[in-house]
């Protein structure tokens, strides 16, 4: 009989991965108690709220289309601006693709799960293997609990009152800093920022609600087609296995 202890069924990288990714889905996902709650204030029922986090699965947008609405807007215009907003997410999807390098139906899934979080916890990851891994626990995680988080502030909507007087609307762009500070651990990457940043406020007060983001997305991207890069360690080579 053998002395030797068993095989860790869960490598330690991975691990340290899941962990991170369970920690911003738990952070992230709790908050979409906050949407459920400003839907229902901003004239949708539970229904609605539900079906949007379900359905639409993009925080910033699905805050957007409410906040048109609960300005007096058109659906029309609500779905325009969160469309508007969420083109962020083809970006995304330009850079992750071949990153995650999926095909057929699981393409089509990973698409939906394609957000701010799952993004920034697997674009950074120097194999496939790493990059699927947080990019699927991540998503997986806000996807379940965003959800849970919807109906349970909807139908406390009417109770607490508009969320907004508690600060809850300020939690998306909170978690999203939380989440890039640690990347800023170059003078490139913090000059970017700080460059974007200025821009996006710069132009708030001549364009609609979410050009400014845009705005800052364009000023990072023409800044990453600007400067050279070299291939991380260990990265996947061109036309690997998914």
């Amino acid at each position: 009989m053998s002395d030797a202890a068993p095989a860790d069924p869960v490598p330690a990288g991975r691990r340290e991965i899941i962990c991170g990714s369970l920690g911003v889905g738990v952070a992230t996902g709790t908050y979409g108690v906050s949407f459920g709650a400003v839907a229902v204030a901003s004239g949708l029922d539970v229904v609605q709220a539900c079906a949007l986090s379900l359905l639409m699965f993009t925080g910033a947008s699905q805050f957007a289309l409410v906040g048109v609405l609960a300005s007096g807007g058109t659906p029309f215009a609500g779905a325009a601006t969160a469309l508007l907003l969420g083109t962020r997410n083809t970006l995304y999807g330009l850079r992750l693709a071949p990153l995650l390098g999926y095909r057929g139906w699981r393409r089509v899934g990973a698409a939906h799960l394609l957000i701010d979080e799952s993004t920034a916890m697997s674009v950074t990851r120097p194999t496939r293997e790493a990059a699927r891994t947080g990019f699927l626990w991540t998503g997986g995680a806000i996807f379940v609990l965003w959800n849970l988080a919807t109906l349970a502030g909807a139908i406390a909507g009417e109770a607490i009152g508009d969320p907004r007087d508690y600060g809850l609307d300020a939690a998306v762009g909170a978690a999203f800093l939380a989440l890039l500070w640690p990347r800023l651990d170059r003078p490139l990457h913090r000059v970017v920022a700080v460059l974007a940043a200025a821009v996006a406020l710069g132009v708030v007060p001549f364009t609609a609600a979410g050009v400014p983001v845009l705005v800052a997305a364009g000023v990072a991207l023409l800044a990453g087609l600007l400067t050279p890069r070299s291939p991380a360690p260990g990265a996947p080579a061109d036309g690997a296995t998914p």
